[in-house]
């Protein structure tokens, strides 16, 4: 979604933001020339956003990932548990949608009427059952679990402990960030532009996390959330883009480490890290 401009050459440079994050600023030289000093940051890059999402995770129950990219500049700004894995939730239902796209694109499927409303179903209000049953008409782990690293789910992995389902996939906010870029990025136009529709227009059992960043940015997501946790305690996660032409990828895994009131904490966790981010007043 939206044109990246050709730069005529780039440079990385890295600067340190406190509590060991890390944002690599791409700095573009041109027939201008200019450079891009962190002072200059301005949106959701700019130091004193990433200095209140640190501040704010610094108050909050449990720990999370994040994963926050500009598409235009290359800038990427993660925090220290965007590589620890968690029980993905229902997140990993936007890979199953591409993966199953695409299969239909190449001829390798044909998706029924019935199928494509069930692929609505879990991506527009994160239907269970119409994941269960894609999952198992479509060839299960086998199939999209063989699969869904090559959209850029590299972390991920099953569990012994588990069934191999959709609903059971260890992973991360760094996958989540990859797998949102790979829809922005890698996909055939009619595929991208069908999934881009679906993650803005989710239902209201969805309009949290990344939908935090308001409706001017107008946001897109897939989220997921559960007490899959060994001792019943909550996972709240939220994955997509925001910004002009999507400009802006984010990916937020939160392990709330609370049973009771876990949901709603890990929500309103995840939804104030995109508005602190993206909200003009913030």
């Amino acid at each position: 979604m939206g044109t990246i401009a050709d730069v005529m050459s780039t440079r990385v440079r890295r600067i340190l933001i406190p509590a060991t994050l890390t944002v690599v600023v791409l700095t573009v030289g041109g027939c201008g020339g200019g450079t891009v000093r962190r002072h200059d940051i301005v949106g959701p890059m700019a130091p004193q956003r990433l200095a209140k999402v640190t501040e704010y995770l610094g108050t909050r129950p449990g720990f999370a990932g994040v994963v926050l990219r500009d598409r235009v500049t290359g800038a990427v700004w993660r925090t220290e548990h965007s590589s620890t894995l968690m029980w993905g939730c229902s997140v990993p239902k936007l890979a199953m949608a591409v993966d199953l796209l695409l299969r239909e694109d190449a001829g390798a499927v044909r998706l029924s009427d019935e199928d494509r409303a069930l692929v609505h179903a879990m991506l527009h209000s994160s239907d269970n059952d119409a994941a269960d049953a894609l999952w198992n008409r479509f060839g299960g782990a086998a199939e999209f679990g063989a699969r869904f690293p090559s959209y850029g789910m590299t972390d991920m992995r099953f569990s012994d402990e588990h069934e191999h389902t959709w609903g059971w996939i260890l992973t991360t906010a760094d996958d989540f960030d990859r797998l949102v870029n790979h829809v922005l990025e890698g996909l055939p136009a009619t595929i991208r532009d069908y999934l881009i529709d679906e993650m803005r227009s989710v239902g209201p059992e969805q309009r949290w996390g990344v939908w935090g960043a308001g409706s001017e940015a107008r946001p897109g997501l897939k989220n997921g959330w559960s007490d899959d946790d060994d001792d019943g305690s909550w996972l709240t996660h939220s994955a997509g883009f925001a910004g002009p032409d999507a400009r802006y990828t984010l990916a937020i895994t939160d392990n709330t480490k609370l049973v009771e009131n876990g949901y709603e904490t890990g929500a309103e966790t995840t939804t104030t890290v995109a508005r602190l981010l993206f909200d003009p007043d913030s």
